[in-house]
């Protein structure tokens, strides 16, 4: 098993509230990642034993550290909670794999902590087994994610809707700081904590910014360029993050907390799959604008580490908040070049020009957005823009490169998650460029009613 620290634990205490998570005598692993196991440098057959699934359940730590509950504020859907935290969750520490990256190992459902408020710390198998899956995917689509290791049954029963069987998640991270990480720290009113909280976060994303003139500034800078590349690749592969709370936004430019997340069917910017989501807030075609208004909050919070005059602090802050949309534009406009099989020599212009009339034409038509990027010449009916593209001597070859054949489709999620068979979902997801025999129906788009009336729950 790696070595763990209490790095964050121990640096930022005013944030990390001790805690264990339940004693689990009846957990059962339901789901490892295996080859991901041996990248982190832990033994699959180990944490399959009795020791490992006490470490999976939170109700054991690692030797010498401090297992913690972080405390985190946010904007849900638009409003502002000042004490938010880990309410069902757990930060085992941090490690060091083989490769030399550092990383933390964090749980989801392992029993209440301070910050649980009225919910009652656990999760079901189902949305935990959801987090595994689209998490699976997202990284082998080459999107920053965090990343599934495990998910294990606890042998309790969890009050939902009904009793459904409770589980604990394992996933690793480059960490768990969040856009709510810096507003609860803002909150205290403390400028020391502030201050060490954008240090620690310097020292472990972006080191780079400590050689700038302005740190902290950098530092805003490097979140916001991370952040508009991951929104960017969210949108090229259709997915729907379904709840982009502050406290959602990752310091490290990953995806992170899986909850009613979905894959576009039909291609439709104002899709909306979470139940919880009554007015389309996070639908699709919305995603990049409450980014940009996420790192606002983020530099809301650090204004008085970017000058001790006000006025100045919020024109650099403006002024850096205005490199999203570039930053955004140039990612979204790479990702729909490699996605339509240009060369270089097409302009970004016209790049744009067709990507659009493309997506114009799928939503007219309702189609399926993943099986057209993939096939353009046999979905696009649009003979006009295919004689357009075409003028282009588009790479077909290269284009299925970056065009996914299998993705998480909604309906075999909840196939999957219903009983059905996750562990051939699960090797279609992870290889999802190449198309494999035996797997034709994972390539299949759902069925037009399935879409239209599909929902998704945050498992709380």
């Amino acid at each position: 098993m790696p070595s763990f620290d209490s790095r964050f634990a121990r640096e930022l205490p005013e944030m990390a509230v001790p805690w264990q998570g339940l004693d689990s005598p009846g957990a059962a692993m339901l789901v490892l990642d295996d080859r991901l196991a041996a990248e982190l440098g832990f033994d699959p057959e180990w944490l399959r034993g009795p020791a490992g699934l006490r470490l999976l359940a939170g109700s054991e730590a690692p030797p010498g550290v401090t297992t913690v509950a972080q405390a985190y504020a946010g904007h849900q859907f638009g409003g502002y909670s000042p004490r938010l935290g880990d309410g069902r969750a757990l930060l085992i520490g941090e490690f060091t794999g083989p490769d030399g990256v550092l990383r933390d190992l964090h749980l989801k459902g392992s029993g209440r902590t301070p910050f649980a408020r009225g919910g009652d710390g656990f999760a079901a198998v189902g949305p935990m087994l959801r987090e595994f899956v689209v998490s699976r995917a997202m990284h082998a689509l080459g999107i920053p994610t965090t990343r599934s290791l495990a998910v294990i049954t606890t042998g309790r029963q969890v009050r939902r809707e009904e009793n459904l069987p409770g589980a604990v998640l394992a996933r690793v991270a480059a960490s768990h700081l969040r856009v709510g990480s810096f507003q609860y720290a803002r909150a205290t009113g403390d400028p020391d904590l502030l201050k060490r909280l954008a240090d620690h976060a310097i020292d472990r994303h972006h080191p780079a910014a400590r050689e700038s003139d302005r740190p902290y500034l950098a530092l805003f800078s490097s979140v916001l360029t991370a952040q508009a590349e991951l929104v960017a690749r969210w949108m090229l592969a259709g997915f729907i993050h379904g709840v982009m709370n502050t406290d959602n936004m990752t310091i490290s430019g990953e995806t992170i907390d899986y909850g009613p997340c979905a894959f576009l069917d039909v291609f439709d910017p104002a899709t909306v799959f979470s139940s919880i989501d009554t007015g389309g807030r996070y639908a699709y075609g919305n995603q990049p604008p409450v980014a940009h208004w996420n790192l606002a909050r983020l530099a809301e919070s650090l204004l008085p580490l970017f000058d001790d005059d006000q006025d100045k602090a919020v024109a650099l802050a403006t002024e850096a908040l205005g490199a999203f949309g570039p930053a955004y534009d140039a990612a979204w406009t790479g990702g729909m070049r490699a996605k339509l099989g240009l060369s270089p020599k097409t302009n970004d212009d016209e790049v744009r020009g067709l990507a659009q009339a493309l997506l114009t034409h799928l939503r007219d038509r309702r189609l399926d957005y993943t099986s057209a990027f993939r096939d353009l010449g046999a979905t696009v009916t649009d003979q006009d823009w295919l004689a357009r593209w075409r003028s282009h001597e588009p790479d077909t070859e290269a284009a299925k490169r970056v065009n996914p054949i299998y993705i998480p489709r909604n309906h075999l999620v909840e196939e999957a998650l219903a009983g059905g068979d996750l562990e051939t979902l699960l090797d279609a997801v992870s290889e999802p460029f190449t198309e494999r025999p035996g797997l034709e129906r994972y390539a299949e788009p759902a069925p037009e009613s399935f879409g239209s009336c599909y929902r998704t729950f945050c498992g709380t």
